[in-house]
């Protein structure tokens, strides 16, 4: 969600330096299904161009048209969408289109706040009552003295959507090798913040790993210092029992919700009991969030695929979902 709100913001501050103005489209409301739940967000700028999207696709033509009259009046709308009979998703969206004109300190508390890897939130003001869609507003709220509008709307006496933005998910590979590059690619594309932990006496640089965030080659004591959140995966991948078995005992006591482990369960083990042996105070829940073989049962052979095995894996277990097919499933996708 955040690498979204990125670029909108990002593209906004582009589009302000050009003098193109911006609205900020947000989904506050929903009744019944759609494609996407209420907090997701995409923006328009006045030279027609989109950033991000709020459907699977017709949605957004709807926006780009009812925006128009924001770009002209400089006054926030909010749109209403029926997609029973045209969407393959039986659901009303309730769209706050507003214009994004925040105060030039705004962006740069923005970068602050991505950057801090703290939580945040955005409250989105608006009325489904008719006399008061002609207003609302979106306000960032970083902490007490950070709240920033989008608009100089009025909110009092509106309804609110609250939600809570979380740091960049963050996927750090120790290991350089082919398979390391791939997941790099589809984990960047998903927008995660990814980071290779190469060993020193690697001959690559970040130049190999098209879309990471970070390279850095460092030994297992100095990974030991790296700061680790809940909203971070470890991926094993250096192809070396020994190396594997350093770096892994660097982060026995770090908070990692996921660390996943290449090689088949015999390794796994292996690995487990070495770490006991070397530290007999190892939490028994470290253990639990070791994922070896790492990925799930697709039947992924090339890099590519096992890539995909082991990000789904990894979603599956950050967001406590069972891993079945949707059509398995008893109630409804995001329920």
């Amino acid at each position: 969600m955040l690498h979204e709100i990125k670029n909108i913001v990002r593209s906004a501050k582009i589009a302000h330096e050009k003098g193109v103005k911006t609205v900020l489209a947000s989904v506050v409301s929903l009744e019944g299904s759609s494609y996407r739940r209420p907090g997701v967000r995409m923006s328009i700028q006045e030279d027609g161009k989109m950033i991000g999207a709020v459907s699977g696709g017709c949605v957004e033509k709807e926006i780009l048209r009812q925006s128009q009259t924001v770009f002209e009046t400089n006054q926030p709308k909010l749109m209403v969408y029926d997609g029973r009979y045209r969407l393959g998703c039986e659901g009303i969206l309730y769209i706050l289109i507003e214009p994004f004109a925040p105060e030039n300190s705004f962006y740069k508390a923005f970068e602050n706040q991505c950057s801090s890897r703290k939580a945040f939130e955005i409250a989105s003001y608006f009325s489904k009552e008719e006399e008061n869609r002609l207003r609302g507003s979106s306000v960032f709220i970083f902490n007490e003295e950070n709240q920033f509008k989008m608009n100089a709307e009025k909110t009092k006496g509106l309804d609110v959507f609250h939600q809570k933005i979380q740091p960049g998910f963050r996927l750090i590979i120790v290991g350089s090798e082919h398979d390391a590059v791939e997941l790099c690619k589809f984990a960047a594309n998903m927008g995660w913040e990814v980071i290779i932990i190469a060993p020193v006496d690697d001959q690559k640089s970040i130049v190999n790993f098209p879309g990471t965030f970070n390279y850095l080659s460092i030994d297992e004591n100095q990974f030991k210092t790296f700061s680790f959140d809940a909203q971070t995966a470890v991926v094993f991948m250096t192809h070396s029992y020994v190396k594997d078995l350093k770096y892994l005992s660097a982060i026995t006591t770090a908070n990692i919700p996921y660390i996943g482990l290449l090689g088949p369960s015999k390794r796994r083990e292996k690995l487990m009991n070495d770490l006991i042996e070397k530290n007999e105070d190892i939490d028994d829940h470290f253990f639990d969030r070791l994922y070896g073989p790492a990925g799930i049962n697709i039947g992924a052979e090339t890099p590519q695929e096992i890539a995909v095995s082991i990000l789904s894996e990894i979603l599956s277990v950050i967001r406590n979902q069972e891993v079945k097919s949707l059509r398995d499933k008893p109630v409804g996708i995001h329920e």
